[in-house]
């Protein structure tokens, strides 16, 4: 076991404390109550649900993905990303049934810690920390690539000691997680004002690149066969792809901080998924009838600054160009400040020392949990290879959210006096039940090496449960 005394988990008052002023873990409209009797505030309304779960998805689906899912399967890569909609949607039901019930920082790791147990817990919390690391260092280099780029284009040209695409990530990085100190208002603010002109320049963009393609105006193109590789590129690509779907759980992570749960985090989860979903769907659609699927493949990550340029000529390469360094903005805003909450969520149940979810009194923000996201995102950004790392964290995500849809099962079925949702899955058995085996089944679909780091991190998380948490109890404990 660890040398530092945990804090208790049930809130109960270890001797000569005195007891709070509020019951531990008291959640209302304003405020989660903490064990030392800190209010976490909940300052996010339903726009800025919205915009974290928009934030973190609307980022690589769209600027790094659409030329190499074409390439895989060809137009059909609309139906991969159709495909990772509706596991998402099936997954964001039952977690929003959860979280109406438990809205605490934590999300998925509070889920499953509270109907599957401590182990499941510790597993999944770690591996949700780390997977949000992993992703928001991912986010920060493309940021730095899509800058560059920028600045080439405008024709700067930046020598450095070190890459220029890491340092700017790297300024950006830290500038992220400062903003996160001083408050989850200003992030949210933030993230409003940057989804807001992302979603305005993809619906423009999107607008007049489908028109084109139904032949509204512009020059007329030969069809392509739907699917020209078979139907099993279609699952590899959208095993490949998923990676763009992990914002909606993101919401979940913060719902200690979000305004009135019982109704905006059903709203802000499911409506991020079906926002997004149509974004991708439309952005194969124009792009492969720009170029074809072959000729986008050619183009790789930088697919759609090509398809820009097609339509709007230079004005549209900038525009994207700037609309790609938003996406990755937001995406790992959303995530830096997500896996700070992970962390504050298993410091609250002694998983971690009690010192990791310590609240800052002047901002009421999880000052050392921010630390310790931050600090690994920059070392990992510093390296500049995080992409197999961010099929990981997918990975890592995958297995959370089939064991969401078991979570809902198992609180269904022995539901303590507490578990009282204000939102109620219909058909659960099926929603849930499908959502889980989709989950668990696209996995099967991904590069082995990310299939052995994911399970080794989980493996990881298992072993310091047992050397550091193994008395920790949780199952059933609001």
């Amino acid at each position: 076991m660890g040398t530092e005394e945990p804090p208790s988990p049930t809130g109960e008052n270890r001797a000569g404390e005195e007891p709070s002023a509020a019951p531990v873990g008291e959640t209302t409209d304003e405020a989660t109550v903490t064990e030392e009797g800190v209010e976490l505030e909940r300052t996010i309304g339903l726009v800025g649900g919205l915009a974290i779960g928009v934030g973190t998805m609307i980022g690589a689906g769209i600027f790094v993905f659409p030329g190499l899912a074409a390439e895989e399967a060809g137009p059909a890569a609309a139906a991969s990303y159709a495909i990772g909609g509706v596991i998402a949607l099936l997954v964001a039901l039952p977690a929003s049934e959860l979280a109406t019930a438990m809205p605490r920082s934590g999300g998925g790791y509070y889920f499953i810690s509270r109907s599957l147990g401590s182990l499941a817990g510790a597993i999944v919390g770690i591996s949700l920390w780390l997977g949000l690391v992993f992703a928001s260092s991912f986010y920060l280099v493309g940021f730095g690539s899509y800058a560059v780029e920028l600045l080439g284009r405008a024709g700067v040209s930046l020598s450095w000691p070190v890459p220029p695409t890491v340092a700017l990530g790297l300024v950006f990085g830290a500038l992220l997680t400062g903003m996160s100190f001083t408050g989850t208002e200003n992030t949210a603010k933030l993230q409003n004002a940057v989804v807001a002109l992302l979603l305005v320049i993809l619906s423009v963009f999107l607008g007049y690149g489908g028109l084109d393609a139904l032949g509204v105006f512009g020059a007329s193109s030969t069809p392509e066969t739907f699917a020209p590789f078979g139907l099993a590129p279609v699952f590899t690509t959208a095993a490949l792809v998923f990676t763009s779907y992990l914002g909606f759980a993101q919401v979940a992570t913060v719902a200690g901080e979000i305004k009135k749960p019982g109704r905006n985090l059903p709203l802000a989860m499911v409506g991020s998924v079906l926002l997004v979903t149509v974004f991708y769907v439309a952005t194969i659609f124009v792009a492969t009838s720009a170029f074809g699927s072959k000729t986008l493949g050619e183009f790789g990550e930088t697919a759609m600054v090509e398809v820009a340029g097609e339509f709007f000529g230079l004005p549209g390469v900038i525009a994207i160009l700037i609309a790609g360094l938003l996406a990755t903005v937001s995406s790992a805003n959303a995530s830096i400040m997500s896996s700070s909450r992970a962390v504050y969520a298993l410091s609250r149940d002694a998983l971690l020392p009690k010192k990791a979810g310590a609240i800052n009194l002047k901002y009421g923000t999880p000052h050392v949990a921010l630390a310790m996201a931050g600090a690994p995102v920059l070392l990992l950004v510093a390296s500049g290879q995080t992409e197999v790392l961010a099929e990981v964290a997918s990975f890592l995500h995958l297995v959370m959210y089939g064991l969401i849809c078991v979570a809902l099962f198992q609180m269904r079925r022995n539901a303590p006096d507490w578990y009282d949702p204000d939102f109620r899955v219909p058909a659960y058995r099926a929603v849930a039940g499908v959502g889980g085996v989709a989950s668990f089944g696209l996995i099967a679909f991904m590069q082995r090496l990310s299939q052995v780091i994911g399970v080794a991190l989980m493996v990881a998380a298992a072993a310091w449960y047992y050397y550091y948490a193994r008395d920790v109890s949780l199952k059933g404990v609001l």
